[in-house]
């Protein structure tokens, strides 16, 4: 870990450091929540707010918790991928653990708002939960984010996907249909693929620190194929929604043609064997790929109720 810098680290830095980019895939489960809320006859705005600020704090937690963790283990020295406060010695690292504790507890303060309004009470304990699973991955002395056996994208399925989408309806109304579940585990699979390219960007140096992520055991190809399939799983809702909602079937046919073509780059250039900071683009590009998903998908159910 590099020195901190004198002049300590400046805002575009500090702006830098929470990624913004992932906050496209955190808010994404919650507008398909809160969409689905609506489909089902019941919308909060004030709580459809509370929930969407308690995603994005809890992602820039996240970020900084990352920055912090990996920078004091020198996992970041060499990094391939922008530049992180911790490793680059932009900022001290008990500032940057201050920034993502400040982030968790904001999200904590506000939570427990929304599950007062919503008295969905049961989510307090899964908020707990999340906020463990983002403090383990790469904190604490074994944190699970360097073992390899799959529990990272475990748990990035099960928060940023079942959890952020069904909880989100919860504070809505108590209903969960079957189909609201499959959304969940499209939008799971899609934060896990922008995971997993961004662990294949970082194969090398990962390889090199001695932190084994599921990319680094199952190589390059075998780590591809499963960001392409993640991609393509999300189709699966578009085939789902004329039985759900009563989507037209023109309408899916149609919806199921336009993913195909939108995940067609991303998916070529990994399969491709693009590497290091050439994949910096396409975690962008499936970021932004899933939030249009969540979009579209949104839009559906909301015209739903006009039919």
């Amino acid at each position: 870990m590099s020195q901190a810098r004198p002049g300590g680290a400046t805002l575009a830095d500090w702006i830098e450091g929470a990624r913004l980019r992932t906050l496209p895939a955190a808010a994404a489960p919650v507008i398909v929540g809160v969409a689905a809320a609506y489909a089902l006859g019941s919308f909060h705005p004030l709580r459809s707010v509370l929930a969407l600020s308690v995603a994005l704090l809890l992602q820039i937690g996240v970020n900084y918790s990352n920055d912090y963790s990996d920078g004091i283990r020198g996992t970041d020295d060499q990094r391939s991928g922008p530049q992180r406060l911790t490793g680059s010695g932009l900022a001290r690292p008990r500032t940057v653990l201050s920034a993502a504790l400040g982030c968790f507890a904001a999200a904590g303060v506000l939570g427990l708002i929304l599950v007062a309004l919503s008295a969905a009470w049961a989510l307090i304990a899964a908020g707990i939960a999340a906020v463990a699973a983002a403090w383990f991955y790469t904190g604490g002395k074994h944190p699970y984010g360097y073992m390899g056996i799959g529990l990272s994208e475990l748990f990035v399925f099960v928060f940023f996907g079942l959890m952020a989408t069904v909880g989100t309806t919860w504070t809505h109304t108590p209903q969960a249909p079957w189909w609201l579940w499959l959304m969940a585990s499209c939008l799971g699979l899609l934060s896990v693929a922008m995971l997993m390219v961004n662990n294949i960007r970082d194969i090398p140096t990962d390889s090199a620190s001695g932190k084994k992520t599921l990319a680094v055991r199952l190589g390059q190809r075998t780590s591809r194929w499963i960001y392409a399939l993640c991609l393509l799983f999300p189709i699966t809702v578009f085939a789902a929604l004329p039985q759900a909602v009563g989507t037209p079937v023109i309408v899916c046919i149609l919806a199921s043609i336009t993913w195909l073509l939108a995940i067609t780059q991303p998916a070529y250039l990994v399969l491709s064997d693009l590497r290091g900071k050439g994949l910096i683009m396409v975690l962008k590009h499936t970021g932004f790929l899933t939030l249009g998903w969540a979009i579209f998908v949104s839009a559906l159910l909301v015209s739903s109720t006009f039919a």
